[in-house]
């Protein structure tokens, strides 16, 4: 049986006992920098890690997550803001190693949520052992583009290659702007056509070997190899295959959108090519 623990006594622990003390699955509730607020057992035991760690933050030495290329993943800190930016549940598979050595295979969901008006995100775990579908997060539904997981994996690779072969890769992140008021406006059933719309042109606009991915609720990815110059040309090739005029049913609709790239030698981390495109957007 699963026991609770938490920071400290606060609104979370009767809810949190009351739902998952008799569950096998492992449970993080996190705050929006990623600490810990709550967790059980289970979750602490598929981590490898002392309960007493996932709750201070403190990781041993020879701890570390990876993905099943051996490649070193971001700690989850460093993925709820992600998750709570897009506002999108974000699955992924995790290796946990212990002195280089793999000790787990899990996966693990961030569910973004809201308690007492605070953001949160809550996370599930499950070992890969207890069939869990490894389609579970590749493929968005909805447009059948890679989704983020595959993306991340993509990006990963891509940036490898561009360092063994001295070429670059480019990183680009498009925005649908108002697309929660098109859906007010329009309702949803014609929101989800006008994204699926989109994904195909984004398909189309580049060439089958690159990476075209739904990486939120109204944004995309598109990831290109190229063997000089900047990702100018990339993502304003972008930008027109989304922007121009497109007919939903009687409708013709004109998308809004805002397009940020970064550009790399491979030098850089997934992580951190990310999380810069993603504060050019907000520029």
């Amino acid at each position: 049986m699963s026991v609770v623990y938490a920071t400290g006594v606060s609104q979370f622990t009767g809810v949190w006992d009351e739902l998952i003390m008799s569950l096998t699955t492992g449970f993080m509730l996190t705050d929006e920098r990623g600490q810990v607020l709550a967790t059980n057992d289970a979750a602490a035991d598929l981590l490898r890690l002392d309960r007493t760690d996932l709750l201070t933050g403190s990781r041993p030495a020879d701890w570390a997550m990876r993905d099943s290329t051996g490649a070193r993943l971001p700690d989850w800190t460093d993925l709820t803001s992600q998750v709570l930016r897009t506002g999108t549940r974000m699955s992924t598979p995790v290796v946990i190693t212990r002195e280089g050595k793999p000790s787990g295979h899990l996966w693990m969901d961030y569910q973004p949520t809201r308690t007492c008006s605070q953001q949160r995100v809550l996370m599930f775990l499950q070992p890969v052992d207890s069939e869990v579908s490894h389609s579970r997060g590749m493929t968005d539904p909805l447009t059948g583009l890679p989704g983020r997981v595959l993306l991340l994996d993509r990006l990963d690779q891509a940036l490898a290659r561009a360092r063994c072969r001295t070429t670059l890769t480019t990183l680009v992140l498009v925005d649908v702007r108002r697309l929660e008021q098109f859906n007010v406006d329009y309702g949803f059933a014609q929101g989800d056509e006008l994204l699926t719309m989109i994904a195909g042109r984004l398909r189309q606009s580049v060439a089958d070997e690159h990476t075209v991915a739904r990486f939120g609720g109204d944004e995309f990815a598109v990831v290109v190899e190229h063997p000089s110059g900047t990702g100018d040309e990339i993502a304003e090739g972008a930008r027109s295959a989304v922007a121009r005029p497109m007919r939903l049913q009687r409708r013709q609709v004109r998308p809004s959108v805002r397009v940020s790239w970064v550009t790399s030698d491979g030098h850089a981390s997934v992580h951190s090519v990310i999380s810069r495109a993603e504060r050019q957007l907000k520029d």
